[in-house]
């Protein structure tokens, strides 16, 4: 087997896999519904007046040393060990797990433009986050190597520009629609009727109808490799400088250093086909040390670290 495989060996050693990204439908099968349809006109409405609230937390009189709030009850609980290496464990089920436990995850809707200018891309990618802030660093990961490349990464890696717009309630459709399995080439901003807008420091589009949107440059890649098959490539980490940020006047504070939860509406995603809203928040400050711990009569709770903790 070789060490690397190329192209051509991936699609002869593993035909589904390569004709089927791992995190494609027909692969993976999020879709628990056969009719979906149907299951949709049978649940409720969309709760439209739903709007932004902030509540107390669950137990607002917690203290230092209480522990959960469920009174014990996760205590009483079992777990099952899971290795994802085990002999037999395809590597989607580590996929279905990871996606469906690791929620609510943002979304980088990001856009691409070839370097030559003919091709763009727009697609939804859950392996998004921020992880500094001086500069601006995003991750974005992508299912499938270098030789299998999506078009937002292949776009990505040859031109190193993209933008991240963050999808609001008020374009899921759109934003989902965009996942679709189109040839490249083919526009995701006409199927979809998303708007491009032009951006400043980067040559592709950002989304008008996004709230908030990056400009942002690719710093560097780092491309991982199956732990079950030798030289097979599974994922690539993007990292990404954001190098301008978008961010439309009725969310933005006068500082322009905040961002209004109720008019971002902010649109995660869950497990399977699933997405979450964001209509609800708690605020808890954090504690103090001599606060919470000395001036509270607290000290017996400080002790030594021992090990397990």
């Amino acid at each position: 087997m070789p060490a690397n495989f190329s192209d051509a060996e991936q699609r002869a050693h593993d035909p589904s896999a390569h004709e089927q990204r791992t995190d494609s439908e027909k692969t993976v099968g999020r879709n628990p519904h056969p009719d979906f349809g149907k299951v949709q006109a049978s649940r409720h409405d969309w709760r439209e007046e739903r709007s932004w609230n902030i509540t107390k937390t669950r137990n607002p009189e917690w203290q230092l040393g209480d522990g959960a709030n469920d009174g014990g009850e996760s205590l009483k609980k079992k777990h099952v060990e899971i290795d994802p290496y085990e002999e037999g464990r395809p590597a989607v089920s580590n996929y279905k797990l990871l996606i469906s436990g690791i929620i609510p995850r943002p979304i980088g809707f990001i856009s691409t433009r070839s370097k030559d200018g003919t091709a763009t891309n727009l697609a939804p990618f859950s392996y998004t986050n921020v992880v500094n802030h001086d500069p601006p660093i995003f991750t974005v990961g992508f299912a499938g190597g270098f030789s299998n490349a999506k078009d937002t990464l292949r776009n990505l890696s040859e031109s190193g520009e993209c933008t991240i717009n963050i999808i609001s309630e008020h374009m899921i459709e759109a934003a989902n629609a965009t996942s679709i399995n189109a040839p490249y080439g083919v526009s995701e901003w006409a199927l979809t009727g998303l708007t491009p807008a032009p951006c400043t420091d980067v040559k592709c589009s950002r989304v008008q109808e996004s709230v908030l949107s990056i400009e942002g440059k690719l710093m560097e890649t780092k491309e991982f490799e199956s732990r079950q098959t030798k030289g097979k490539k599974t994922g690539v980490l993007a990292i990404i400088e954001g190098v301008r940020f978008w961010v439309r006047e009725d969310a933005l504070n006068e500082e322009k250093n905040i961002i209004d939860p109720a008019v971002l509406r902010p649109i995660s995603r869950l497990g399977g086909i699933m997405y979450g809203r964001t209509v609800e928040g708690v605020e808890i400050p954090r504690p103090d040390y001599d606060e919470a711990v000395k001036n509270a009569g607290k000290e017996e709770l400080a002790k030594k670290k021992i090990q397990g903790q």
